[in-house]
């Protein structure tokens, strides 16, 4: 069943000689609710994959009580050229909690091993070196 979560919107930019590649969290719409109060307080967290492995992450700030944030935030990773290519990113919208923990509200991955848009966004990422490509991406359950 296809549960609607929301969307993301993210620009992904590559720069080759410098190793950097910046990922830009731009907003999100429609995010599905997770407290009582009928809202979420999202934000967005970037890892950094390689085969399956979790080398880094970086996070957003937290939007209180919203379910379409707005963020403009940029993150930042080196990625050497010779690497860009096992390369995956995993990004995952949370619901932050002052009490328990955080929840996943919904995720999607970019990159080489991505499915459909996540890896046509990686390849037109890596088709235009220093341009910012922005999508929408729809969020899915974590599996």
């Amino acid at each position: 069943d296809n549960v609607d979560l929301g969307d993301l919107m993210f620009s992904l930019c590559y720069l080759p000689t410098a190793g950097r590649l910046t990922i830009i969290i731009i907003k999100a719409r429609n995010l599905k609710a997770m407290d009582i109060t009928g809202a979420s307080d999202p934000y967005v967290k970037v890892s950094l994959m390689c085969e399956g492995r979790r080398l880094k992450k970086r996070k957003t700030s937290t939007k209180r009580n919203t379910l379409n944030p707005v963020y403009n935030e940029a993150i930042v990773f080196d990625v050497p050229p010779e690497n860009i290519d096992q390369i995956n990113l995993s990004i995952a919208v949370m619901d932050y909690d002052r009490v328990g923990h955080n929840e996943v509200i919904g995720v999607c991955q970019v990159g080489n091993d991505a499915e459909s848009l996540g890896r046509d966004h990686w390849n037109e990422m890596l088709s235009y070196p220093r341009k910012p490509i922005a999508h929408w991406h729809p969020l899915v359950e974590v599996r």
